[in-house]
């Protein structure tokens, strides 16, 4: 497909995704397909790890050191959901997931921590690396269940059962991914026979794991990116460029 045109290119793939019988479909998304909705990535030009007020990264050491430093490092994002919609990107694919059969498994990984895929409609969503919608205890130990929370305090809070700091809960560098959310992106993978990745380089785990897990499995492969991958993937079969909010009304059928 390398001398056909992106516009060709895309309505192949639309064909192609409307004549097949898909059984078990799995979507990853990444930073880039809410940039439409105001959130910046965060390696990208004006990313938020690369801008002088947060272009500390934030890791499992940094809140074991100092908690309220991950309290104002992720403090601008979380204000900045509060004013944030879903695009047309998350709502084409809370759209498609709607208008499968029942014998059709759907699963959406992200790898977003801004809870706009669940906004848009979508049911079986995988947070990868947590939520920052939600709070919950640093002490591994503690029971304290997670709750919904909206509150950009300048230091950490206390847990009001054990009294360690709260944190945001969402998955820090050095951290492991959660493991009901492993479980279900492996699970989801095993049997995938179409794989759509969004907004997401493709290249560094855990999209570069995921394509690899459904190219085993026997699945078609894609990639909808502004950017094309550098170097390309070997397991994705095709490369969609173009923004993500105008290419998955398109390619899901949205504007048919």
């Amino acid at each position: 497909m390398s001398n056909v045109s992106p516009d060709a290119r895309l309505e192949e793939c639309r064909d192609r995704l409307r004549a097949g019988t898909w059984r078990n479909i799995v979507v990853l998304t990444g930073a880039g397909i809410s940039v439409a909705s105001g959130l910046p990535t965060y390696r990208g030009p004006g990313g938020l790890w690369t801008r002088p007020e947060t272009e500390e990264v934030p890791d499992a050491e940094t809140f074991a050191n100092t908690p309220s430093r991950l309290w104002s490092l992720f403090g601008p994002l979380r204000r900045q959901l509060g004013e944030a919609r879903p695009n047309a990107a998350h709502r084409a694919l809370a759209d498609w997931e709607a208008r499968l059969s029942p014998e059709q498994s759907f699963t959406l990984l992200t790898q977003n921590v801004d809870g706009l895929h669940t906004r848009a409609g979508s049911r079986r969503v995988v947070e990868l690396h947590g939520s920052l919608l939600h709070t919950r205890c640093g002490n591994p130990d503690c029971n304290l269940p997670r709750y919904e929370d909206t509150s950009t305090p300048e230091r950490a809070p206390d847990c009001p059962r054990c009294k360690s700091p709260l944190r945001p809960d969402v998955v820090l560098f050095g951290e492991p991914l959660p493991v009901d959310a492993e479980h279900g992106a492996k699970r989801a993978l095993r049997d995938c026979d179409l794989f759509l990745a969004v907004g997401t380089s493709g290249l560094v785990t855990p999209a570069a794991n995921s394509v690899r897990g459904a190219k085993y499995a026997g699945a078609w492969t894609l990639m909808v990116n502004l950017t094309p991958m550098q170097p390309r993937h070997p397991d994705f079969d095709t490369e969609l460029l173009g923004r993500a909010e105008h290419v998955l009304p398109r390619l899901l059928g949205v504007d048919a």
